[in-house]
Order: structure tokens, then C-alpha cells, then sequence
């Protein structure tokens, strides 16, 4: 047996009971080849566990002979959960890579001889020699890009004599002459042979080399895993594909379930033509379509569905127009601003606003095109004192601070016996409070921000794992298993994230910014099918949200910068959206509240003037000079001596001395 021991089937429960019956028809079908299109929000998840726990309970398959692939290891840590609900611990659900180091090491003395190369986790310092020998100097954001172009031509099955031809075709942009990047690939393999290590794309690569080559090893393989489940089946690579039909081989008990409306990782070599000519593959599959959205309101599914109507490349046999299965929300708010900054402060407010009515920061998320436009956002939850939990920085269980915690977990659940009559709450709040420099207490106030607000933040996160656990043993048991899956606890704070990061995840509220074009399409989306991906991000983008979601858009980068830009073309014509006039944009919410007061609304715009221009030459974001509402606030009482500015609120000891002379020679005379 490769892997996994046999389970006993039976937990009393009818896997098929409580299904709708489009989920009710794909779990209930017998083995054999299925295809399941689900849309976003419509129980993917809880229909694929509940398809195995039929097959398994029902007798058809044994679950030890069930392997279930997933794209990510919290995807994978979910499933063995659930179907640990039904009894059937057994199966075997992992992610591709995860699922290939497994068998490679189980079998590489056999199939090669010796012991298996020690894996790289990160290739990073591997390219740059690699460069070196191919006298390219790659550094910073050129190294990690000739990284993931290394990573393309694997996953497409790329050589390097065919690396030219191929990335043409595919309109790469690598960051050095496509020769130099065919060049590259060459040496990169050769670095990785002196240094006998092997990189994650190895895994698979190796993977089905032997399984090629050697027939018993194939044969043995095959004997243990009969019955294959893909989740997110449109973001497979050639590479994958070709490792799962080695898996396969000859037989069809295949279920796959995905939704091509949801393609956005084209750029890493993946395709949704596998998901699309399944079909064509197994002529006698059964295909099922799932579009009871059980996630988001109306409101959000019916934008969701206008954003897909205008897309031009998903055939009509894979369109999914969703239905909703939650009672009405809001309706969806859509936002213009005049500058980048501008529109991050309103987010804020509008977090704080909604925070107020009940909503914790844990539930809300902003959701943009790319890494750089975090920072804006960041800086702004900052100086409101908001914590937030940043989606692709450095991995919760590799923290130093969650490392110390867990090892002095590990060694307190080691001790003889437990203090008398306390709690494992309490036991793990022991422990924790001595970790670091000050510790933590869960009946401690959080620091206000910062590296301190975040630590504080982990280590409460890691806290809140204890509940449900009888002891120590256990629940650092439960911890490590986590660490190696990655199954982290739920965030504290508002999720800062991309939208290819958000994929997968949903929250109460969402907040989609930047949304101009240039940037969702990005400019460098050209062609048609690129252009598409971009829309299909948007809709990741929308259908994260459950009930609240706001979208919006600014005409300049900085403030007090011509406003040229205009809103995304992805929005034109959705319900909702402001018709016409899209380039442009309307004033910020203190803009209007200051004329709503009575201000004179050219006062308060030269005062902003003048911020913006202060704030550049002390190179701050313009908030930390004076925000809005001190500015509105100055526009309303015109102050002319030091005892009038100073009894403004936002205006202390320091701002009045750095700041009093230009604000009255801007309220006397009217100059910036």
C-alpha cells in the first residue's frame, strides 16, 4: 500500500440528506466519469465531500483507494475534515505537489536508487547562479520574474530549444530577451544537478517520468488509487494534466469540478481546455451544473452575473448565470474619487462605518489588482488604528513569534501534569504570556498598531485553536498538522489581498478598489482572451462578497494630480454604475460634507492644495499633515491668531507651530 490505511465506512449519516437536488444529482451518480460545473458560492466543496462519502458508504469504492487533488493545502486540510464528519478518514486529499513528494519518496529507491534530493523550498537563489553561468544579472523583481517564466515553461512542458517558439506564441514578457531566457533554462537545470537538490516543479516533472518508465511502480500506484476527484479543475497546467492521466491510466472513475467563468491563472500556463472538452474526452460522462449561489445576496449575484454577460470566450455549454439563494441585501455602492489617496480614506470610513453597525474587521476585505497598491491602504487602516492581515506576506506558522509559541506549547504539554483545576484556555494563555519580550494576555488591551498590534493579533489567533481541544497533547497535535498544511486560523483584522489571493475565500463585506482602467484591464492586457482574464477577475472579485460591496475608482494616482484617468470599462453599463460622464468624477465625501456645512467650498480646496504640495515635499501621505475633517473644520472657523487654530480639532502643539503661518496667509489672502 502506497499510502493511507483503510477507514470503516459508516457514520449513520445519508451523505445524500440535505443537498439541493443539483448537488443531490452530482453526489448521488455512480463511479465514473463526472463533471461537475459549479459556480461561485454554489457548495463545490460540500458537494464533492458528500460525493465520496456516497461512494464509500454505498460500498462502490474503498476510501483508502480515493485520492482527492486540490490547488491549495487549505483546500486539501478542509476535505479530510469533512470527510472525517462522515467517517471515512481514509481518503487521501491533497494537492498535486503534495500528493507527488509522497509517492516520489516512497518510491525513489526502487525506481532510482539511493535517497531523494533534498527540495528546495524557495528557487530564488538557485536562477541568480543560474544567471551568473548564463551571464545575465537578474535581481529584485527580475529574479523573481525569471523565476516564475522557469515556472511557466515547466508547467506548459517547455524545453528549452522549444522556449522561443512557444513563449511567442504566448506574448511572454520576461525580463530579459527570449534567447537569454531559453539560455537560462538550461543552466538553471544544470545549477540544480551540481547541487543535487530538486525544486516543486521537479516533484511533478519526476513524478510522471517514473511512472513512464517504470511499469510496476505505475502498476502499484494505480492498484492504490482508483478513484480521482480535481477541485478548481479549470486551473490546471499541462504539467498536472499529464501527471493525472498517468495516475489514471486506462480507467474513467474521474470527477472534476470547476467553473471557466473563474479562469484567471492563465499567466502561470493554466487552462480551462481541459475542464472545457472533458466531454470530448469521456463521451459518456455525466456533466452536472451548479448555480444556486448560497453565498451572496441578490444584489451582489445579479452584478456578478451583468459583468459575465459581456463576456465574449466562455462557450455557452460552460456559462454560468447564477441564481441567488439569500434573502436581499444593500445594493451595491459604487465610488469615484480625485485621487488614489483619497479613495483609500474613504474605504476606512466606510470599514469604521460599518464596523459600528456590528460587522467585525475579520469579515471585511479590500480587494485590488496588484501587490503595489497595497501600501496606499495600509498606510490609511494605519492611521485609524485599524489592524489588517496582508494575504501572500510571510506564512502564519513560519511567524517567529507563532514558532516560539508552538515549541512552548509542545514542551508544557510534556510536563508531568497540568496545574490543578485550570483550564486549557488557561493553560494556553499561561504559555503564552511568556512568550517574547511582554508576553501575551488575552485580558490585555492589543497595541495600537504596528508590529505589536500584529503580534498580538497572531498570537490571539493561535489562542482561539485551543477551543474543542481536552488537553495540550492534543491541541498541539492539532497545530502541527495544521503547520503542515497550512491550515491557518481566521484573521483578526481587514484583509488587505489581490484579487488572484482572494480567490477561494468570501467575506461579509468587500471592498474592490482601484477600478480604473489601465488597472483592471491592466495595460499590459492587450489581447482579446487577456482582456477577458481581466473581467473574470472582477467577477472572482464580486462574488467574494456575501452582503456588502462597494466598488470604486479615482482619476489620479496622487493628490492634486490631473485626473485623467477613467473608471474601468468593465463597469460601464452595469446596473448601478452612474451613467455617462466617466471621465468624470465626483468630489470626496469631506468635499460635499464641508459644503453641506456651509463651508466655501474654494477655501477648503486651496487649503487641500496646499496639503498635497506640503505633503510631497516632507514625502508623507497628505493625512499625516491634516485630514479631511480638520481641513473642513479650518474652512468653517477661517482661524487668524494661534488661539483660534489651536482649539481645532487634529491641530496640536507641533502642527501649530510648523502649520500657522501657511494656513492664515491662505485664509487672509486666498494664496497657496
Amino acid at each position: 500500500m502506497v499510502d493511507g490505511l483503510a477507514a470503516s465506512p459508516g457514520s449513520g449519516v445519508d451523505p445524500l440528506a440535505g443537498l439541493d437536488p443539483e448537488q443531490r444529482e452530482a453526489a448521488g451518480l455512480p463511479a465514473g466519469p463526472v463533471a461537475i460545473l459549479a459556480g461561485a458560492g454554489t457548495g463545490k466543496t460540500r458537494t464533492i465531500t458528500h460525493r465520496i462519502a456516497h461512494l464509500v458508504m454505498s460500498g462502490q469504492v474503498r476510501p483508502e483507494h480515493v485520492l482527492a487533488v486540490t490547488f491549495t493545502t487549505r483546500a486539501a486540510g478542509e476535505l479530510r475534515a469533512r470527510l472525517r464528519g462522515f467517517g471515512v478518514p481514509g481518503v487521501q486529499a491533497r494537492t498535486f505537489h503534495a500528493a507527488a513528494r509522497r509517492q516520489l519518496s516512497f518510491f525513489w529507491s526502487r525506481g532510482v536508487g539511493g535517497s531523494m534530493p533534498p527540495l528546495v523550498e524557495s528557487k530564488l537563489r538557485l536562477v541568480a547562479e543560474a544567471g551568473s553561468r548564463a551571464r545575465l544579472d537578474l535581481r529584485g523583481s527580475d529574479l523573481r520574474d525569471a523565476a516564475s517564466e522557469i515556472e511557466w515553461a515547466r508547467a506548459t512542458l517547455t524545453a528549452a530549444d522549444r522556449y522561443v517558439e512557444a513563449a511567442t506564441a504566448a506574448r511572454r514578457e520576461p525580463p530579459r530577451p527570449l534567447p537569454d531566457i531559453a539560455s537560462l533554462l538550461v543552466a538553471y537545470d544544470e545549477v540544480k544537478r551540481r547541487a543535487a537538490v530538486i525544486d516543486f516543479d521537479d516533484l511533478l516533472l519526476l513524478l510522471v517520468g517514473m511512472l513512464d518508465e517504470h511499469r510496476d511502480i505505475a502498476a502499484e500506484v494505480r492498484a492504490q488509487y482508483r478513484h480521482f476527484v480535481v477541485d478548481e479543475y479549470q486551473d490546471v497546467t499541462p504539467l498536472q494534466q499529464c501527471l493525472l492521466d498517468a495516475w489514471v491510466g486506462d480507467r474513467d472513475s474521474l470527477t472534476v469540478v470547476g467553473d471557466a467563468n473563474q479562469t484567471i491563472y492563465s499567466f502561470t500556463g493554466a487552462t480551462a481546455s481541459y475542464l472545457l472538452r472533458f466531454t470530448a474526452r469521456h463521451p459518456d460522462a455525466h456533466v452536472v451544473r451548479l448555480t444556486r449561489d448560497y453565498r451572496s445576496t441578490p444584489q451582489v449575484v445579479g452584478l456578478a452575473n451583468a459583468v459575465l454577460s459581456h463576456a465574449s470566450d466562455v462557450p455557452a455549454g460552460a456559462r454560468l448565470s447564477l441564481v441567488a439563494g439569500r434573502l436581499d441585501g444593500p445594493a451595491p455602492v459604487f465610488g469615484s474619487y480625485d485621487s488614489e489617496p483619497e479613495e483609500a480614506r474613504a474605504v476606512v470610513r466606510q470599514v469604521q462605518d460599518l464596523a459600528r453597525s456590528g460587522v467585525s474587521f475579520a469579515d471585511m476585505a479590500v480587494l485590488y489588482r496588484i501587490h503595489a497598491q497595497s501600501e496606499l491602504y495600509e498606510d490609511a487602516f494605519a492611521a485609524a488604528g485599524i489592524p489588517v492581515v496582508l494575504r501572500g506576506g510571510e506564512r502564519f506558522f513560519d511567524r517567529p513569534e507563532i514558532r516560539e509559541a508552538v515549541l512552548m506549547l509542545r514542551a508544557a504539554g510534556r510536563a508531568a501534569e497540568p496545574p490543578a483545576g485550570e483550564t486549557l484556555a488557561e493553560q494556553v494563555a499561561d504559555v503564552l504570556a511568556a512568550t517574547g519580550r511582554e508576553g501575551w494576555r488575552a485580558d490585555a488591551p492589543p497595541p495600537g498598531g504596528g508590529a505589536g498590534r500584529e503580534r498580538w493579533d497572531n498570537l490571539a489567533a493561535l489562542a482561539s485553536l485551543a477551543e474543542g481541544h481536552v488537553d495540550l497533547s492534543s491541541f498541539v497535535a492539532d497545530l502541527e498538522e495544521r503547520a503542515a498544511t497550512q491550515h491557518v486560523p481566521a484573521a483578526r483584522g481587514v484583509t488587505l489581498a489581490t484579487l488572484h489571493a482572494a480567490k477561494g475565500l468570501e467575506w461579509e463585506a468587500v471592498w474592490l478598489a482601484g477600478l480604473a482602467d489601465g488597472t483592471l484591464p491592466l495595460v499590459h492586457a492587450q489581447t482579446a482572451a487577456e482582456i477577458e482574464e481581466e473581467r473574470r477577475l472582477l467577477y472572482v472579485g464580486i462574488t467574494r462578497a456575501r452582503k456588502h460591496l462597494a466598488l470604486s475608482w479615482a482619476a489620479a494616482r496622487q493628490e492634486g494630480g490631473r485626473g485623467r484617468r477613467r473608471r474601468s470599462r468593465f463597469l460601464d453599463g452595469l446596473p448601478g454604475v452612474p451613467a455617462g460622464g466617466e471621465r468624470s468624477v465626483r468630489r470626496p465625501a469631506a468635499a460635499a460634507a464641508a459644503s453641506a456645512e456651509g463651508v466655501d467650498p474654494e477655501l477648503f480646496e486651496r487649503l487641500r492644495a496646499w496639503r498635497s504640495q506640503t505633503a510631497s515635499e516632507l514625502r508623507q501621505p497628505a493625512y499625516c499633515v491634516f485630514t479631511d475633517a480638520t481641513l473642513t473644520a479650518i474652512a468653517a472657523r477661517r482661524p487668524r491668531t494661534r488661539a483660534e487654530l489651536a482649539v481645532v480639532p487634529g491641530v496640536g502643539a507641533v502642527k501649530l507651530g510648523k502649520y500657522f503661518d501657511a494656513i492664515v496667509g491662505i485664509v487672509e489672502s486666498g494664496a497657496t
